[in-house]
């Protein structure tokens, strides 16, 4: 199966999905969505941010991302 429907095509949302509930979600009691969707948010800014990643040699994900855009020249 390496075509449309692979089971590698959701490997990484399931994955970032998971940490999200195990971290944040099933540890707090929420009691409406609109706190609950602020709260994720957080945690996904934080996530992306803040947090550093063993894979990523403790970097953030916008550590790495930005690291590897051009640079753009200053203007005179």
């Amino acid at each position: 199966m390496d075509g449309r429907g692979a089971w590698r095509d959701n490997v990484f949302v399931e994955r970032i999905w998971r940490s999200v509930k195990y971290e944040r979600v099933y540890l707090r009691a929420y009691d409406n969505v609109s706190t609950a969707r602020a709260d994720i948010a957080d945690y996904i800014s934080w996530y992306n941010r803040e947090r550093g990643h063993s894979r990523l040699d403790d970097q953030t994900p916008e550590e790495v991302w930005l690291s590897g855009l051009p640079s753009l020249k200053e203007a005179a």
